[in-house]
């Protein structure tokens, strides 16, 4: 992997917002200012760009955002709207947010081909944009609103990088959420045969296959219950004579995913008891957790089980474009099965899956340096193959 001297210019991408309501805060309120970066090396001129953009943003100083741009490749992290605040976060103003993004790389900074490059929860993000880039088809939020990505100028891109993605927000949530949470305005109100943190409850690692079985189907309710509810709430909000009107509410339990406990079960090089968040059971209820503070339109477009539409695998079987997967084997927050179930959805013949031994998720630390620059490898030589780099 060369080193390349680089420059980091910050620049924004603005356009117009036509929302019937405000579900962001600050800046001028009549459009969305998307803060981006773009990292290009010094010495190397390309045509191509890869883009990475998550729904909450946040990775513009990430390990990988910046050895690519030391390997030669011009790279551009874009924020969503949504920047490190997802309680109100709606999936398809995110696509349009990407869509702007793409589009300015192409008209304004003059890139003729664009990788998109998924990461983490951006791979889903990722994948939807461009299913919708290829051929629209959703005309509406899960909440029955705007944006309608059919009237939207969604500029494809030319291939795809998954990088240590998830299949979907709503699938990881509900494969993490508690089951053991019976009164979701009491979250001390528990099945205590479900609840993985009781150190009294007869169900302990290795778990057994039945036990797996009624947590998983548990889990997945419990999402449906929820999405009931939000559905009731919008409903008696319009019947009131206020369709723009919104609640806010709590999601307790999202981190009590069996795999932090149990080793055996998707199994990798992960650390047991340990998850991306630090200790499972404290994450479990604390703040950061995925979900935890939500609005009823929000829920419905990236965390109801049944809904929301980003759903990665779905949206992978569409994809016209040539895709590059990536795992790492001591990811603690993507599990191989979520590799492998993306890898094995892509519907474009030109697809290559890389496993990176010994990586964790995020490559960070002195002792990943190796695996980082493994995985820059791979996408070099993956880029260079289809002449879409010019180191």
């Amino acid at each position: 992997m060369s080193k390349h001297d680089y420059e980091r210019i910050p620049y924004l991408v603005v356009f117009e917002d036509d929302s019937a309501y405000r579900d962001t805060y600050g800046g001028v309120t009549e459009s969305v200012v998307l803060e981006s970066y773009l990292l290009r090396p010094k010495d190397v001129d390309s045509d191509t760009v890869i883009v990475f953009m998550h729904p909450i943003g946040g990775g513009a100083y990430l390990p990988m955002s910046n050895a690519l741009p030391r390997a030669g490749h011009h790279v551009i992290y874009c924020n969503s709207r949504y920047r490190g605040a997802d309680y109100a976060l709606i999936m398809e103003k995110v696509v349009q947010d990407l869509g702007a993004c793409i589009k300015d790389a192409k008209e304004r900074l003059g890139y003729k081909k664009v990788i998109l490059a998924g990461w983490s929860g951006g791979g889903a993000l990722s994948l939807y944009y461009q299913q919708q880039a290829q051929k629209a088809t959703v005309t509406q939020t899960p909440a029955g609103e705007a944006p309608d990505l059919t009237q939207l100028d969604l500029p494809a891109a030319d291939g795809m990088m998954l990088l240590a993605a998830h299949v979907s927000r709503h699938g990881t949530l509900t494969e993490w959420m508690d089951p053991s949470i019976l009164d979701e305005s009491d979250p001390s109100r528990r099945d205590p045969e479900l609840d993985l943190y009781n150190p009294d409850n007869p169900n302990q690692p290795p778990y057994s296959p039945e036990f797996l079985e009624r947590y998983r189907a548990a889990q997945i309710d419990r999402n449906r219950r929820i999405t009931a509810w939000v559905k009731e709430e919008l409903a008696a909000l319009r019947e009131a004579g206020e369709p723009l009107m919104e609640r806010a509410f709590t999601v307790h339990g999202t981190m009590a995913d069996p795999r932090w406990l149990d080793a055996t079960l998707d199994p990798n090089d992960r650390t047991p008891g340990r998850c991306y968040l630090g200790d499972p059971k404290i994450v479990n209820m604390g703040p950061v957790g995925l979900a935890r503070f939500s609005t009823l339109r929000s829920w419905l477009s990236q965390w109801s089980y049944d809904d929301a539409h980003g759903d990665g695998p779905r949206c992978a079987e569409d994809l016209a474009v040539p895709t590059l997967v990536v795992g790492n084997t001591a990811d603690d927050a993507c599990t191989p099965s979520h590799t492998q179930r993306l890898f094995d959805a892509v519907g474009h013949p030109d697809k290559t899956l890389k496993i990176i031994e010994g990586a964790t998720h995020y490559y960070s630390g002195p002792d990943q340096t190796p695996y980082l620059k493994e995985a820059v490898d791979v996408i070099t030589e993956w880029l260079r193959e289809r002449s879409w780099t010019s180191v």
